[in-house]
């Protein structure tokens, strides 16, 4: 499998790094970024190729992973998906309109392709997606972030944000793609609070889920990359996994 990559921050600098060590089961070869030099540092690494024209990539490859922004998500995407390839989608915030998601599932459909969405930098995905089976009367999500890592300067505790994902990810498209990937994964938009805290260092996330099944209630503490406060490591760990999942005839809690 020979696969690309959309944006060259800091979470294709992870996947790049897995593929440099063997580690990554795919070819990873192509590189697309608006910053050519990003690119170029990053294609260097695994012998790949640097591309200004994302057409150049798509062309030539089996899948794409998208690391680039929500904006890309809208633009390229259903361009990869019409020429058939599949499609890692990291920016999940993009997908919290269901329109536009129900419309990228046409696409793949009619151009047998294929759109993954890792789980990114939360953990329970698996367990929301089984209890939706039955009848959920809670999801609620609780971010905890280093003001830092929110683009702006506080000295205390502050609650930034109360409401639905929607609007969640739509004030904060950078730092609340877990609030998309627990409503995509629910069905409904998720309850978000978002905390900016001077004395956290970690990107926090805890999720109260309640229904028929019973309950339950997951608290992830994340590192951060130090390229990017915004992005957790725990998050391009995940393309990571799922990539390698692809090539296996044995996978556990999907």
């Amino acid at each position: 499998m020979v696969a690309g990559i959309l944006g060259c921050g800091a979470i294709a600098s992870i996947i790049t790094n897995s593929a440099a060590k063997g580690e990554l089961n795919a070819d990873l070869k192509f590189f697309h970024d608006m910053d050519m030099e990003r690119a170029e540092n990053l294609a260097s690494q695994v012998d790949g190729i640097a591309v200004e024209d994302v057409n150049d990539m798509v062309n030539n490859v089996d899948l794409v992973i998208e690391a680039a922004s929500q904006d890309a998500v809208v633009k390229v995407v259903p361009q990869i998906l019409k020429m058939g390839k599949d499609v890692i989608i990291m920016s999940m915030g993009a997908l919290i309109d269901l329109d536009f998601r129900n419309y990228l599932g046409k696409i793949a459909e009619e151009n047998n392709s294929r759109i993954y969405a890792p789980s990114g930098a939360v953990v329970g995905l698996d367990g929301i997606k089984a209890a939706s089976i039955g009848e959920i009367n809670e999801v609620s999500l609780v971010t905890r972030k280093s003001p830092e890592s929110l683009g702006i300067s506080v000295d205390t505790e502050t609650v930034l944000y109360e409401g639905k994902a929607g609007d969640a990810v739509r004030k904060f498209p950078a730092n609340i793609n877990v609030a998309a990937a627990l409503s995509i994964a629910y069905g409904k938009e998720v309850d978000v609070k978002i905390i900016a805290d001077p004395n956290v260092s970690r990107n926090c996330h805890e999720v109260c889920v309640a229904g028929d099944f019973g309950k339950f209630r997951t608290i992830t503490e994340n590192e951060t990359c130090a390229t990017n406060p915004k992005t957790s490591l725990l998050a391009a760990y995940s393309v990571v996994k799922l990539i390698k999942s692809l090539n296996k005839n044995l996978n556990v809690g999907i």
